[in-house]
């Protein structure tokens, strides 16, 4: 066993996340190398620094933002290289699964999910069963959607259908008022990794934004969704609330001030012109309009403060 990989693995060592065999060899090898052993004291000091420390539980925005990042840099990453690894170097991949129990537990995990999946699939067929199961019996957890397919809605009414993925691609058909299709919607809105779903979702999510739920999934949207026809979607379905809600005043007075899209924030300087007599909305104008680089949102919110009465 040669020191670099003793050095690469002694984190792993510290949070007992080597396997037996691996631990055995690590220990062996500490009490025969002095340097290996002062880098294990020097990354157990660390450990237990760190330890001392409280620990910052992250917000459920946060966490869906972040989905949402690592869900659109894995559509925009190279594929293959992993594969590519798989088949021409299999004793490399052989050795990084004997000393890696994440990567084991990951196969075993999706060889566990594919065993699912064909039982299912056997299932599914000596029962002849259709291949859309219609408003399923069992509420679907959020932990078990892997994305969602599709969003429509039937003209003139306010049934929703709604395909996603499990272990196989499902559908789920009600109403807006069922608790099933909410669940469904507001998963989408947040996590779904198709921007035209995403945009569906929150398209008919408007129609309901008297919800608590809901709201916060349309100011979720209008913060972090990278696309900003489903930002300027989620503007339109907070219209209503700007008013009254200043949560939702909040977070459209952000998009004013930082939207990297145009459009969006012309929409944004648009809904907050009844509420413009608050001070925060003032405050937000007056910065617009000295010094903004958009020559259509600087004159505009100069007219609006020109509309206003001076205050002493």
């Amino acid at each position: 066993m040669k020191c670099e990989w003793v050095k690469d693995n002694i984190v792993f060592y510290i949070y007992d996340e080597l396997p037996d065999d691996s631990r055995y060899e690590l220990e062996q090898h500490l009490t025969r190398c002095a340097t290996c052993t002062f880098e294990l004291k020097a990354a157990r000091k660390v450990h237990t620094a760190l330890s001392a420390l409280p620990v910052q539980e992250p917000s459920p925005n946060l966490v869906a933002a972040s989905r949402m990042r690592l869900q659109e840099a894995l559509e925009t990453a190279e594929q293959g290289k992993w594969w590519h690894r798989l088949v021409f170097d299999p004793a490399a991949w052989l050795h990084q699964v004997r000393f890696s129990p994440a990567l084991a537990a990951v196969i075993f995990i999706v060889g566990f999910a594919g065993g699912i999946g064909a039982t299912y699939q056997i299932v599914r067929a000596n029962g002849g069963a259709a291949g859309v199961a219609s408003a399923p019996s069992v509420r679907p957890a959020e932990a078990s959607i892997a994305g969602i397919r599709s969003i429509s809605q039937e003209p003139g009414s306010n049934q929703v259908s709604i395909k996603y993925d499990t272990v196989s691609t499902e559908e789920a058909q009600g109403s807006l008022n069922d608790q099933r299709i909410q669940q469904l919607l507001l998963f989408a809105a947040r996590s779904n990794y198709n921007s035209g779903v995403r945009l569906d979702s929150v398209d008919v999510l408007t129609q309901d934004s008297n919800d608590s739920r809901v709201r916060e999934a349309l100011i979720y949207a209008l913060r972090y969704d990278s696309n900003p026809g489903v930002r300027l979607k989620a503007l339109d379905g907070l219209s209503g609330f700007v008013k009254n809600d200043v949560r939702v005043r909040d977070a459209v007075l952000e998009a004013l001030m930082n939207d990297a899209n145009p459009g969006v924030r012309e929409d944004a300087l648009h809904l907050i012109e009844p509420v413009r007599a608050d001070s925060s909305v003032r405050s937000v104008l007056e910065k617009l309009a000295a010094n903004d680089k958009n020559e259509y949102i600087r004159s505009q919110s100069r007219n609006i403060l020109a509309e206003m009465p001076e205050f002493d």
